[in-house]
């Protein structure tokens, strides 16, 4: 193991610490909706988390919430034993991370929650073993709602001594967490799970209408749905809380999901993998669905079909 938990007596449930000697200090770089609400998370559990964003008003807001703030990047990984990134994608992880490698100090972990790419978390690993850390991917789902309530499902991947090390964070700011293998597995896996999301939420909308012109209201539908074996997390999830009320406030965005759309694609081709089923979908992500600004909630996309 890495460094030892023993300081903490960790009994007393997922949001309380017992303080026993010096805490292990927790950075977070990214402190937007997901960033923050991790940052909330770890303030509520006494863990007086440190943080860096770019953006003043996002560290205004994490100060406020109780979280220490960091005048740069090199400064805060300098004082961590766990720093987590939660970054918009990949070509900024490998940004932030050639930029503070140097100031990493030996045996920190980096839990890289971003939607990041498997080649890129794999790079990042190498790197950091040269120089005696440990970096570990971790996507999450679930969005900002989840990151502020500590429910979100982090999908891990890197080495076991480190995870195992992890796990004390890890049920602050989860409600579960799946090791699907080394590094890179877990943006893997992130990506194959959003395809999947991302299909559904066209899939479920095209079944909604065929429903409504058979004479069926959308809601007695999609009950029947979830009970057999069409159903899904779109079906169960998305549907009754952001789709069939109009609300459309998830909080995560078109823009992002277009961007997940693309990496699923993208890793598509590099893997050698032809995706006929899932290509004509994401057309509707990315060319169809034009009228459908970037900042829109994602779950708009079901508009194509209603």
């Amino acid at each position: 193991m890495l460094f030892s938990w023993k300081r903490w007596d960790y009994g007393f449930g997922k949001h309380s610490t017992e303080e026993k000697g010096d805490k292990v200090n927790i950075g977070i770089i990214g402190c937007g909706n997901m960033g923050g609400g991790m940052a909330r998370q770890l303030v509520t559990a006494g863990l007086n988390p440190i943080c860096y964003d770019s953006d003043a008003n996002t560290l205004d807001k994490v100060r406020s919430a109780g979280a220490r703030v960091a005048a740069s990047m090199s400064a805060l990984v300098q004082s961590v034993d766990v720093l987590i990134l939660s970054l918009p994608k990949a070509a900024i992880v490998e940004e932030v991370m050639h930029s503070i490698a140097a100031h990493i100090q030996p045996q920190t972990i980096v839990l890289d929650t971003s939607t990041s790419e498997p080649a890129t978390s794999q790079a990042m690993s190498s790197m950091a073993i040269q120089r005696g850390y440990q970096f570990v991917d971790g996507p999450v789902s679930g969005g900002p709602a989840a990151a502020n309530a500590g429910t979100m499902t982090m999908l891990l991947g890197g080495d076991s001594d480190a995870i195992e090390s992890l796990k004390p964070v890890l049920e602050i700011l989860t409600a579960k967490t799946v090791v699907v293998g080394n590094s890179g597995a877990g943006h893997a896996a992130k990506i194959a799970n959003n395809m999947l999301c991302a299909a559904n939420l066209v899939l479920v909308a095209e079944a909604v209408r065929l429903g409504e012109a058979a004479g069926v209201k959308a809601a007695d539908l999609l009950e029947g749905i979830n009970a057999g074996s069409g159903r899904s997390g779109v079906s169960e999830v998305n549907f009754p809380k952001w789709v069939l009320n109009d609300a459309f406030d998830s909080g995560f965005t078109m823009g992002l999901m277009r961007k997940d759309v693309g990496l699923a694609l993208a890793l598509a081709e590099s893997s050698g993998v032809d995706l006929p089923g899932f290509t004509p979908i994401a057309e509707r992500w990315i060319k169809d669905s034009k009228e459908i600004p970037d900042t829109a909630d994602f779950n708009e996309i079901t508009k194509l079909q209603r």
